[in-house]
Order: C-alpha cells, then sequence, then structure tokens
C-alpha cells in the first residue's frame, strides 16, 4: 500500500470503529468499555502508520508525543507506548543506501575515515539515521545520514498529513494540529540542509565547552547530507521518562530549562526540538543534547519584554502588564480587555516561576489545556482575544514542547532560579 493511500486509511478505519463501537454500545456492552476498546484500536492503528513512515508522519508523531502530558489520562493512555516508540525508533534504510549516501558525501574512499562503522542504525528519526562507528583517531563517533528524497518524501507527507488534521483532533483534545504542520512545514527547508545544522552544534558546543552542567558533542566532519560528532553514551530521557528515579526525573527537569534558557544567552541559539529523543542524561549527571536541525537564531538572546511581562505578572501589576502585552503586539489596540482579567488568565501559566521550587504533572498540564480548551470558559473565551506576535511563534511553541516533556518527567526544581539567572528582565 502506497504512503498516500496508508495515510487516507486513517480517517476510514477511524469511522468504521465508531460505527461498530455505537453497535457495541447498543448491544449492551458498558459504554466506558467500549470507548477505551476503540481508543485502543485506534491508536495501534495510527501509530503503525506513522511508524511505517519517514518524513513528515514520523516528524509530526514526534511533536505530538511532547504535548502527551496535555490530553486527559483516559484519552492518552492507549497512544503514550506507541508515542514514546516513535521517538527513538524507525524503520531503518538498506545497508546499500547508506553506502551510497556516506560514499556521495565523504567520498569514494570514506572507509578510511573510520576505523569501524556499525551498518547496523542506532537510532533512527524523521528525515535520517544515526549510526555508530569510530573515527580514525579513535574516538567513538555517530554518524547522522540523510535519507535520499527526505525532502520531497516530507512535504509530501505533510501535505497529506494537513488533510487529516482533524482527524488528530479528536484523539488529541484542544490542540491545533494544523498550525503545528504549517510551522513544520515552513522550517522543513531547514532542517533539511544539514550544514545548517552542523554550524548551530558547532555554535552550542563552543557556548558549552567544558561546562558541568550541558554537554554539546563537537562536530567531527560534515557534509550536505552526513554529520559526523562525537558519541554521547547515555541515558536517553525517554527511559527516563518511562523508568527513571526520582533524581533523575528532577535533575533532567532542572537541566532542560537550563539549555532552554541559557541557550540564547551563551550561543545565540534556541534548541527548538524539545522531544525526548533528543537528549540523554550522562552517567556524570550532564545533560547530553545530540540534535539541532531545528534552532532559532538569536543573536540577542532571549527577548526582554518576556522576563519584564512575566515580573510584573507575578507582582500583580495588571495594568502594567496589559499596557506592555499591547505594546509588544499580544493584545491588539483595538481589542477591549479587562486587565485584571488578562493577569487571572496568565497568572496559572506562572505557577512555575511564583515558587523558588515547582513540580511539573500531567495533572497540571491537562487542567491548563483544560482551561483554555473549553469554549464556554471565560480564560477560553479571552484567550481567543489575544495574539501571538510572528517574533514569539517559534519561542512559544518551544517553551510549552518543553513544558510538555517536563511533566512527562514528572520533574521537581528550582525553575525560577534558572530564570532569574538567565532570563532578561525576569530579575529587574
Amino acid at each position: 500500500m502506497s504512503r498516500t493511500a496508508r495515510l487516507a486509511a486513517l480517517p476510514l478505519g477511524a469511522a468504521g470503529r465508531a460505527t461498530l463501537g455505537i453497535g457495541k454500545k447498543l448491544s449492551g456492552r458498558p459504554a466506558e468499555e467500549v470507548d477505551a476498546e476503540l481508543q485502543q484500536r485506534t491508536a495501534e492503528q495510527l501509530f503503525a502508520v506513522l511508524g511505517q513512515l519517514k518524513g513528515g508522519a514520523m516528524k509530526l508523531g514526534q511533536q505530538l508525543s511532547i504535548f502527551e502530558a496535555a490530553v486527559p489520562e483516559e484519552v492518552a493512555g492507549p497512544y503514550r507506548e506507541a508515542l514514546v516508540k516513535l521517538q527513538e525508533a524507525a524503520p531503518p534504510m538498506p545497508v546499500r543506501t547508506v553506502h551510497a549516501v556516506l560514499a556521495q558525501q565523504l567520498g569514494g574512499r570514506w572507509r578510511e575515515r573510520f576505523r569501524a562503522f556499525d551498518d547496523v542504525p542506532a537510532a533512527a528519526a524523521s528525515i535520517g539515521q544515526v549510526h555508530r562507528a569510530t573515527w580514525r583517531d579513535g574516538r567513538d563517533v555517530a554518524v547522522k545520514i540523510q535519507y535520499p528524497g527526505a525532502g520531497t518524501a516530507l512535504m509530501a507527507d505533510l501535505n497529506q498529513l494537513a488533510r487529516f488534521a482533524r482527524l488528530f483532533a479528536t484523539m488529541f483534545p484542544g490542540m491545533e494540529v494544523k498550525p503545528l504542520i504549517a510551522e513544520l512545514k515552513a522550517r522543513a527547508e531547514e532542517e533539511l540542509d544539514y550544514g545548517l545544522e552542523a554550524d548551530a552544534q558547532r555554535g552550542f558546543a563552543a557556548a558549552f565547552a567544558g561546562d558541568d552542567q550541558i554537554v554539546v558533542p563537537r562536530v567531527v566532519a560534515s557534509a550536505p547530507k552526513v554529520i559526523v560528532s562525537e558519541w554521547l553514551e547515555g541515558t536517553p530521557l525517554s527511559a527516563i521518562i518511562t523508568d527513571g528515579s526520582r533524581e533523575q526525573r528532577d535533575r533532567a527537569g532542572l537541566l532542560m530549562a537550563e539549555l532552554h534558557f541559557s541557550g540564547p544567552q551563551r550561543a545565540g541559539l534556541l534548541h527548538a526540538d524539545p522531544h525526548p529523543g533528543n537528549f540523554r542524561l550522562m552517567p556524570d549527571g550532564r545533560l547530553g543534547v545530540i540534535d539541532f536541525g531545528a534552532t532559532a537564531r538569536l543573536p540577542d538572546g532571549l527577548p526582554e519584554p518576556i522576563g519584564r511581562l512575566v515580573r510584573w505578572a507575578l507582582e500583580g501589576r495588571a495594568e502594567d502588564v496589559l499596557a506592555d502585552l499591547r505594546v509588544e503586539g499580544f493584545v491588539r489596540q483595538t481589542v477591549e480587555v479587562d486587565a485584571q482579567g488578562v493577569l487571572d488568565f496568565l497568572l496559572p501559566f506562572l505557577a512555575p516561576l511564583a515558587a523558588p521550587d515547582f513540580q511539573f504533572t500531567r495533572a497540571w498540564m491537562q487542567e491548563q489545556a483544560a482551561r483554555i480548551g473549553d469554549p464556554r470558559s471565560d480564560a477560553s473565551r479571552l484567550g481567543r482575544m489575544l495574539n501571538l506576535p510572528p517574533a514569539y511563534l517559534l519561542i512559544h511553541r518551544v517553551t510549552i514542547g518543553s513544558i510538555g516533556v517536563l511533566c512527562q518527567l514528572d520533574a521537581r526544581a528550582a525553575y525560577r532560579g534558572v530564570c532569574e539567572e538567565w532570563l532578561p528582565g525576569f530579575a529587574g
């Protein structure tokens, strides 16, 4: 079956299962039991399809996995295991194709650059896969190889997935999937350019060289479709989410926040793909970062108004918050809103910074999602009156994605202290 046909079958399968479910309910089976069975079957079909595809389907699955924590448990349960699998696994390309790409990108004598090369991929993702190897100087390295035709497949998948955004919306209530797909399409060209990715990785590696909290592997060699960088041995965050200790969860959460807020100040770059497959907790306690395909260039660091607005909100300065939101374009000049109402809308989101430490939980994120997702609520009505300026769109999406991972980790840490150190405007 073709890629398009497999995707097209998704809504048909969902409709068929829904009809079957109605029949089972009419026959007397408990509604809760039938609904749970339908969720399980839909999850199995959805991620069987996404798991067979590369390109956009894989990337969308990874992005959705970040936001899983916002979904109520009765909906999220059947999807969680499949989502986590998507973060670390995809079908490998044939060995002969791997060798052909390496010869094209590194030269016909590419084997002479390596002491050893493992033909079995160590990991696979949306547009490429990673092989473990030993460089000619004895260093263990990761060789990231882009799938041939990845660009065409990526755009074709994203165009198809945009047609089925409503199906994803039924499984992830309150999540706007169409804007997420639109952003993935807009950034696709950048992510396909391994030269840009290698440059970003070099920037991060230089900024965090010798750091006692964050480790970024150095780039050993690069080409338009191949990146060779130092190998990092550590525990994937997906494994910590599933089986990690309390200490590991808290440590990983704190260091993810450290990377998020310090990267723009130290490197002029924001790591923009916070799904768990991109991070490792190292044996020495540092956070290893292994993918830089999605980065935002912020040469002046995070915008100062973000920190200032958060500080004023926590101080209860409603009128000042509203005035600055208008200046920055979050509230259009023609929109009439109540300053205290805006502050009441914002404060629950800022709870992680209102106290010296905070524990992110799925329940907290689900509460926030429900608060703004119910179209009948005051928070939802007010949220629809607010605007997200283009300059803040990516920062917002990455921040929300990072929070989703922190909630999956169930991580408790001193996040306020991280912002006091690294977020411009927050400490006054």
